[in-house]
């Protein structure tokens, strides 16, 4: 079903201002008229990036994430700044999370990322044509960079060390799109 601009809000409280995200009480009305109140994480939007290196590999962190208190493997990824352009904003956490700068950015689309708690709406992209400029982590990351080829991270979703979601669909997308794997750089065995 396609998105539609009707809204079923009543109203909203804001419970928490947060530093990137806003935490809302959100009341909407159902079919018969009955008042359901739900809790909402507001979020302004965020990247998620596919490198793909001059040989196929692509490029993945191994990322501290305080909220599953574990080790994640994943594709950069990172908060869009307010009015800040998604494309401009994959380049930068590219670089930031990574080290690498890329000469093209293609866009692979957008998805919600997890629609029962959250508006978040992130946006994929392929970077390539890659040079190494160096990492420019914030104070508080944790990451680990790794250049791993296609069908080693295929076999690591399917062996569950690849559980981070927006990176199985970015990954996904760019496959479905031949800009990784047949057609796309990578030698599928």
């Amino acid at each position: 079903m396609p998105p539609t601009t009707e809204s079923w809000v009543v109203s909203r409280r804001l419970i928490h201002k947060g530093r990137k995200f806003d935490f809302e009480a959100v009341a909407t009305a159902d079919a018969s008229g009955r008042t359901i109140e739900r809790e909402v994480v507001r979020h302004p939007g965020a990247v998620t990036i596919v490198p793909v290196l001059d040989d196929g590999r692509v490029v993945m962190i191994r990322n501290r994430r305080i909220a599953v208190d574990d080790w994640l493997y994943e594709f950069p990824a990172g908060t869009l700044d307010p009015g800040e352009d998604p494309e401009a904003c994959a380049r930068r956490e590219l670089i930031e999370e990574t080290g690498y700068e890329a000469s093209s950015i293609t866009p692979l689309g957008w998805f919600y990322t997890t629609p029962g708690l959250t508006d978040e709406k992130m946006r994929a992209f392929v970077a390539t044509g890659l040079r190494h400029v160096g990492q420019a982590l914030e104070e508080d990351e944790q990451i680990e960079v790794q250049a791993l080829d296609l069908e080693r991270v295929l076999r690591m979703m399917d062996g569950g060390e690849i559980v981070d979601a927006k990176s199985m669909l970015a990954l996904l997308l760019a496959l479905r799109r031949g800009l990784v794997g047949a057609g796309g750089g990578v030698e599928r065995a």
